[in-house]
Formats: structure tokens, sequence, C-alpha cells
């Protein structure tokens, strides 16, 4: 009878460097790892399928470096006491490729092969004419790179490597596999330990038809949407909540553009009011989900409790200069009161930066958002080229400058030049537009909007002080925030020195203390204003510009669309400032 063999598997989601070097890394996470849930389910099952052969067992163990600390040694010295084996560093986005460059110098200085997959490699493959320095150097350092998904051709990877066949590049750009009936996101219940809340993350479906300039999913994912049926949707959620999982975080760029949309939210509300089934779900949608029949109470009832809509400006001009063009600025309102009405906290994403930005109407727009629209939470970014994106390819087409440490390519940096504001200005209004949308004024009016239409706002009034606090406390962005900073001295980016422990440590120490007071700080701050909400005998009867129902043909009164009366004709061809009776019209997809 032969010896069984082991072939051991290390699967790593990099984290990246802050502006110090470190590793941002904490005790918990905020962001789950969709990516790497996704590379375990199809590894799980090439493994138990023996795609290798009988006489073979894998070792599987995945790592979200967001939330532990990894040891080299440890991983090499698994790898080495198997027959075979790779580390897999999963999911690299731009930002994170100088640590998986790190990362690949120390294992393959112990000869243990290395693949890298991602966004960033299959993006830059995707638009780029030619391969771009970092990708190059990964592979003079002997990394194989992995561009595209895997659905359907894991086995092939995994006994190429067993075989030590392995080819320095697998390029899927142009096949993008079929998603119904595909192996299933997958993590163990130790891995979501680390996530804050203990969220996983699926998709129920890729792709986006849509042509959003700053969007890299259209040019990795592609154009085409591919979806995932209700029955894999439910398999999702029994094999996790089977585990003590119950919160999740659904990965698609637009759910609501998702053709099974209405099967799977009813399919999730049966699993919840016939079978008890105890879960919660996030989802990202689109500014019209709302003329989706059904769509929004639905999703309440399926679980829904947070929803990302992909906002990005409210000023016409911005939103055809990033083509996109399916955002309709008179929509936002009704939209967000009927998430409001249904009892669903709502987050929004907005990008500064824009080519006609200037401080002063980013101000002006900013102050108009926080009056007229009844939105919870909102994430700054700014406007990014971020490789893979049609922005990005045109600008490197040109020649024209942009930043070339991909570290800094996490939406929290500036890259790129404006064409109107000063490096300087740009920065400052960044910041600035967390000041002025979190300002204690402004969390009073959000926490009784919240307690008005029937909120929770204990978790409303901490989630606005975790985007406020990642910002000006911890200086990273809310997505890549946490609980508890975490920073290992030895874990430094390649170049930079290792500082003493004598200096390290006491200088780590003060700003442990620093940051948790001043947590604590804002914690007491924007409880007491909490409390004066809570204890006000009018709160239920609250109501204001933003809450209050309006008269369709009183609508265009709002700043809102008077603002912007010249810009909205000449954006969507519309003959008046907002379609008095529109017809119902198919609803388009957000991407991000």
């Amino acid at each position: 009878m032969s010896e069984k063999k082991s072939f051991a598997i290390v699967l790593i989601k990099p984290s990246h460097y802050d502006d110090d070097g470190y590793v941002i890394q904490w005790l918990n996470n905020t962001i789950p790892s969709n990516s790497l849930a996704s590379v375990y389910g199809l590894i799980r099952d090439a493994a138990e399928a023996e795609v290798l052969g009988k006489g073979v067992s894998v070792d599987l163990v995945a790592h979200d470096e967001t939330n532990t600390i990894l040891n080299v040694e440890k991983i090499i010295a698994r790898i080495k006491a198997a027959d075979n084996g790779f580390v897999g560093l999963v999911g690299v986005q731009s930002n994170q490729f100088p640590r998986a460059l790190d990362l690949t110098r120390q294992f393959r200085a112990a000869d243990v092969p290395v693949v890298i997959g991602g966004f960033h490699a299959a993006g830059c493959l995707a638009m780029l004419p030619e391969t771009p320095p970092e990708i190059v150097e990964a592979q003079e350092l002997g990394a194989t790179i992995y561009a595209g998904e895997a659905e359907g051709r894991m086995g092939e990877l995994l006994c190429d490597i067993w075989n030590n066949e392995q080819k320095p590049l697998y390029n899927f750009m142009h096949d993008m596999p079929d998603m119904s009936g595909a192996s299933l996101p997958y993590l163990p219940s130790q891995n979501i330990q680390g996530t804050a809340g203990h969220y996983t993350s699926f998709d129920s479906g890729r792709g986006c038809p849509f042509q959003c300039s700053f969007c890299t999913i259209i040019n990795v994912q592609g154009r085409k949407s591919r979806y995932r049926s209700p029955d894999d949707i439910e398999a999702i959620i029994r094999q996790n909540h089977a585990q003590g999982i119950k919160r999740f975080f659904i990965t698609d760029d637009n759910f609501a553009r998702n053709k099974n949309w209405k099967s799977i939210l009813e399919r999730l509300a049966y699993l919840r009011e016939k079978e008890k089934l105890r879960f919660k779900f996030i989802i990202q949608v689109d500014t019209l989900c709302h003329r989706l029949e059904g769509f929004i109470e639905l999703a309440a009832r399926a679980g829904c409790n947070r929803v990302f809509i992909g906002l990005e400006n409210i000023d016409p001009d911005a939103l055809m200069a990033a083509k996109k063009r399916q955002n309709k600025i008179w929509e936002y309102r009704k939209m967000l009161q009927a998430w409001k009405d249904v009892g669903v906290v709502t987050y929004a994403g907005y990008i500064l930066g824009f080519p006609d930005d200037t401080p002063e109407k980013i101000h002006r727009n900013i102050e108009i958002i926080k009056n007229e629209l009844p939105l919870d939470l909102i994430e700054f970014f700014f406007l990014t080229p971020l490789p893979g994106s049609e922005d990005h390819q045109k600008l490197a087409a040109k020649g024209v400058w942009m930043d070339p440490d991909m570290n800094k390519y996490d939406l929290n940096h500036r890259v790129s030049n404006h064409p109107v504001m000063s490096d300087a200005e740009w920065e400052k209004v960044y910041l600035d537009c967390w000041k002025q949308f979190y300002s204690p004024e402004h969390v009073e009016t959000v926490l009784r909007r919240g307690v008005a239409r029937g909120l929770k706002t204990h978790q409303l009034m901490l989630g606005l002080g975790a985007f406020y606090g990642s910002i000006f406390i911890e200086k990273v962005h809310p997505l890549e925030a946490g609980v508890v900073r975490r920073k290992a001295r030895r874990h430094r980016r390649h170049g930079m020195k290792i500082e003493h422990p004598l200096v390290f440590y006491p200088r780590r120490m003060l700003e442990h203390v620093v940051s948790v007071s001043s947590w604590l700080m804002l914690y007491l701050k924007f409880s007491r204003i909490h409390r004066k909400v809570l204890k006000d005998p009018d709160r239920f009867n609250y109501s204001d510009l933003a809450l209050a129902p309006i008269a369709e043909d009183a609508e265009n009164d709002l700043d809102l669309i008077r603002v912007f009366e010249e810009a909205i004709p000449n954006t969507y061809g519309a003959p008046v400032l907002k379609p008095q009776k529109a017809e119902p019209e198919k609803v388009q997809a957000r991407s991000r």
C-alpha cells in the first residue's frame, strides 16, 4: 500500500502598510474578505474531489492579515513538512501589492512556491499594454501570477503546483466562468472570529454592464452579469449557520441588479420566518433600487439591516464626467426615505475630486446632503485612478503623473493632481468633509431621524463614532479600520529600518494610551448627544426636510434640485428639472 502524501496550502489575504510602514492590523477587523472565502471554498471542493489523487491529503489553512500577525517562519515550516505546498496571496488589491511583494520575498527566499491573485494583477493585465514593474518584480522573485476567476480551474492550478509545473502566469481575463452551481465561498468559524460582529461574506453575482470610469469591477469581473441561484445562497446561509455564523456581507457591487434578487430574498425571508433561522446581512445597491417594486420591503423582511448605496456625488456634471449616468439626483431622497421606512441603516460612498470640484462647491454639496437627504453614514473617498479602471488607463497612456507607490491607492490618499484644486486644498477638503458631516450638530440630527423612524440608535451612534474616529484617531479609512490596533515591530515595509525595542515599545505604549483615551472621549461625547435625544419626550414626532414627504410638484424647490437646475437637462437630456411623472425605466447598476 502506497504511503499517504500531503499537500500544504496556506492562504493569506494581505493587509497594507500605514504611513509609518507598519502593517495595518487589528484585534478584530471590520470587513470580511470574500476573496479569501471564495478561494478557500474552491480548494476545499477540489480536495474533496481528490484532484491530486486518492493518496494525497490537502492541509488547508487561511489567514486574514488584517486581524492576524503572521508567523512567516511557522508557515514556511508547515509547508516544508509536507510533500509539497504553496502560499496563496489572495484578493490582492493595488494598495496591498507592496505588502504582498514583501511576503513573497520571504517565502521565495525559503524556496516556497507563491501564487498571487486579486484585482491589481487582473486589472493591470486587462487594461495596460505592458506589465507594470511591481508585477514583473513578483515574477522575477519566482511568484506565479493568477489573473481571473478560478471557478472550474482550481484543480488545474493545484495539479501544476503538485507536479512542480506551475506557470509564471495564468491569465483567464477573457473567460469568465458561470456562477450557477459554482463552489460556494466558505471560511471556518475560527477565521471569522477575528472579524468584529463575526461577519462573513459571499457574492451572489459578479460583473456589471455599465461604464463608470473610476470602476475596476467592470474590467476585472466583466460587463456581463453572472449570478448564483437561490439554492446556492440558501446553502451558503445554512453551512455558516451550522457553525454559528449569522451575519453576512453580500459583496455584489449592486445586489439590486441581480436578476434573481426576488427569488433570493424570498428564500431568505422563508428561512427567517418559517424555519426561524436568525441571520442578518448587508447589501450594496444603486440609487434607483426603490423603483423595483417591493425590493426594499422584501430586503428588510429577508434580514437586511444595513445597506451601502453608491451615491458617489450629487453634482450631475461630476456623475456625467465619471460616466455614472444611471444616478438620478432627484431620486436620492425618495430612495433613502424608503430605506428609512423599513428601519434599515443607510451608508453611502461619496467621491471628492471630480474635475469641476472646488472646496466651495464640495462644502455646499455636503450641506445639501445633511439638510435634505436622510442618510445615516457617509464615507468620503479621493477620486483615485485605480489600476484596472478606465481613469488609470487613460492617465497612463498620456503619461500623466500618478503616485508610483501602490501602497497609497487605498482611496484615503491623494495619488494624482487635480485640475482646479491644489494638492493641499484637495487634501484639506477631504478631511474637512469628515468634520462637516460628523459634526456634533449633525450627529444629533442623524440620531433624531433614527429614533423617529424606529432604528436601533445605540448601534447607529457607535457607527457614527467609528467612522469619525477611524479618520482622526487611527488615521485610516473606516473600510480599513477595526477594534484595537496591533503593530508588530518586525513587520515593517521592505527597506524601512526595524526599530530598536527600546524605541518601538515605549512609543507604541504611548500610542495605545492616546488612542484608547481618544476613543473614550469620543464615545462619551457622542453618548451624551444620544442620551439627549432619547430623553426628548417628543422624540418620536421629530421631522425635518429630509424626512418630510414633499408633494411632487414641490421637489424642484429643494436645493438638491434647484442648485443643479442647469446641469440636469444637459446631463440627462431631461426637458424639465425633474421629470414630474417619469415612466418606469430599467433600473441601472451601481459600480464601484
